[in-house]
């Protein structure tokens, strides 16, 4: 463990440089970060394009490719959140996120030598666990570079990770699969992970912590998990932000996971189709909304208060919901190509001025717990249920409308959006009487 142990408390003077060199170098900073994220989701949503050739090939139905994407990779993704942030609290965060990532890219890299559902499932297994250590540390150096009137901002441009990199995960997967073969995609995908950890560990750099708050942080006693699971808990609208982003997570991961399916089943795409042509719309689109919703909420919460960036987003769910709908009502591709595009671009900037006001409602020095006990309700409920339930409800729908099962599953799950729109509006209320 002392390899990952914080250093020593600097002298005024060292510590006022340390401080100016990594408040020069943020912007390089938060770019790494979101490249490790991108890498996260890439090797989380090759999967999704993959599943149709590995369904084939390893003879599966809808419930164990769910599970694959899902549940059995969030129960230890998401459970070995806390841990890692307890780490991520006291400990080196460069050098956690640089272990965490070399360790699911190899097991991406793994996934390519299985020969049946149990030996996928233990290597999906292993990626969750590497994944595990990458978005509570990440979060918690976001949070002391940016103050937070740029918070969502940043955070926003960090959640382009999500959906890049789902994007070009199925963009490079798929052509690499319809070139080759889905083994060889595997590879190709988990193996530069490695590469990237090297820099990561040797030339991020670190922020003091507290370093952007408004006032000067005073040294505070190292938070139990206890003390942080409470303290969160305790804090009503930091609660009903989390219900809602698991809410729109569960949707998302379902869509995430089963939409390259679902396009093939129901809309006739080639696998190759799905990679050149939705992916990258899809993941432009996505990105372009998390970066411009996250300046926007920022824009929103300088000039109506914080709160303000909850009403926001709900008010983009609202609006994108029809063409969700649409989507998974759609008889022809150029249909269901425009909805999708349209529900991506307004639906996809919840995720920077969510995670913004979680950090800012947290205690300093619990920061990255607060991050891992969102992520594990989140990734437990959203990850975790989304692709298995959507799997399930596919399975049993299909007696009944047979190719079809898919549509119908997913757009089942879509109306749960409603739900999460509350808890937006409830968070906002709440968060305006706190001043």
């Amino acid at each position: 463990m002392a390899s990952l142990a914080e250093a020593a408390p600097r002298p005024r003077e060292d510590q006022a440089i340390a401080d100016t060199r990594a408040l020069r170098w943020r912007g390089w900073t938060l770019a790494l970060l979101t490249l490790v994220y991108f890498f996260s989701f890439m090797d989380r949503y090759i999967l999704a394009i993959l599943l149709e050739p590995i369904k084939a090939d390893l003879k599966l139905n809808d419930t164990q490719l769910g599970l694959l994407s899902g549940l059995a990779f969030a129960i230890f993704y998401a459970t070995l959140g806390l841990p890692v942030a307890w780490l991520a609290d006291r400990y080196s965060r460069r050098r956690i996120i640089a272990v965490a990532l070399a360790l699911w890219s190899g097991m991406t890299a793994l996934c390519g030598t299985a020969t049946g559902f149990g030996q996928l499932l233990l290597y999906r297994i292993g990626v969750g666990v590497g994944e595990a250590g990458s978005s509570p540390p990440s979060h918690s150096v976001i949070a002391d570079l940016y103050p937070p009137e740029k918070r969502a901002g940043a955070m926003g441009i960090y959640s382009t990770g999500v959906v890049l990199g789902g994007g070009f995960g199925a963009i490079i997967g798929g052509s690499i699969a319809a070139a080759y073969d889905w083994r060889t995609a595997m590879f190709a995908l988990g193996l530069p992970g490695i590469a990237l950890a090297l820099i990561v560990w040797l030339v991020m750099v670190e922020p003091r912590r507290g370093l952007s708050d408004p006032a000067p942080v005073a040294p505070q006693a190292k938070p139990t998990m206890l003390e942080g699971m409470a303290s969160l808990f305790r804090c009503a609208p930091a609660v009903h932000l989390i219900l809602a982003v698991t809410l729109t997570s569960l949707i998302g991961y379902a869509v995430g996971n089963f939409g390259p399916s679902y396009l093939q089943r129901s809309l006739g795409m080639s696998l190759k189709s799905v990679a050149l042509i939705y992916a990258p719309a899809v993941a432009l689109t996505g990105a372009a909304g998390g970066v411009i919703g996250g300046k926007l909420a920022d824009w929103c919460g300088r000039h109506y208060g914080l709160y303000s960036q909850a009403w926001f987003v709900a008010l983009l769910k609202i609006a994108a919901l029809p063409f969700t709908i649409a989507f998974y009502l759609a008889g022809d591709f150029t249909t269901g190509f425009v909805a999708v595009l349209m529900s991506y671009l307004l639906a996809s900037s919840y995720l920077g001025p969510s995670f913004a006001l979680i950090q800012g409602l947290a205690p300093t020095r619990m920061r990255a717990l607060w991050a891992a006990i969102t992520l594990l309700v989140i990734n437990l409920i959203g990850l975790g249920a989304g692709p298995t339930l959507a799997g399930i409800i596919s399975d049993a729908l299909k007696p009944s409308f047979g190719q079809e099962s898919l549509r119908y599953s997913m757009l089942a799950i879509s109306m749960l959006t409603p739900w999460a729109i509350f808890h937006y509006w409830r968070a906002g209320v709440l968060l305006k009487r706190m001043g």
